[in-house]
């Protein structure tokens, strides 16, 4: 038993990156990559961004252990250069 740490709290976050139709790059966190995803290409739930792009196709997905270090590196990769983004997603 853990005290102090509920079992919501205990969720893997996911940084991910989606290539629109266009080529442009989408960057996001999330609880389930492939909900998201799903939900960029077929709903309103997805962003309005996408929602003029798509078909989005996911290509980068990274585990971080909470919400913070998800959105942290999300911050950070938000800042990178388009050929430094490239470099990481490797495609």
């Amino acid at each position: 038993i853990m005290f102090g740490v509920t079992k919501k709290s205990m969720k893997t976050w996911y940084l991910y990156v989606l290539r629109c139709s266009d080529d442009t790059l989408y960057t996001g966190v999330t609880t389930d990559p492939q909900r998201r995803l799903r939900e960029h290409n077929t709903s309103k739930r997805g962003a309005k961004y996408t929602s003029a792009r798509r078909p989005t196709q996911m290509i980068y997905c990274e585990e971080h252990e909470d919400r913070s270090s998800a959105h942290k590196a999300e911050y950070k990769f938000k800042r990178l250069t388009r050929e430094q983004k490239e470099k990481i997603i490797i495609i």
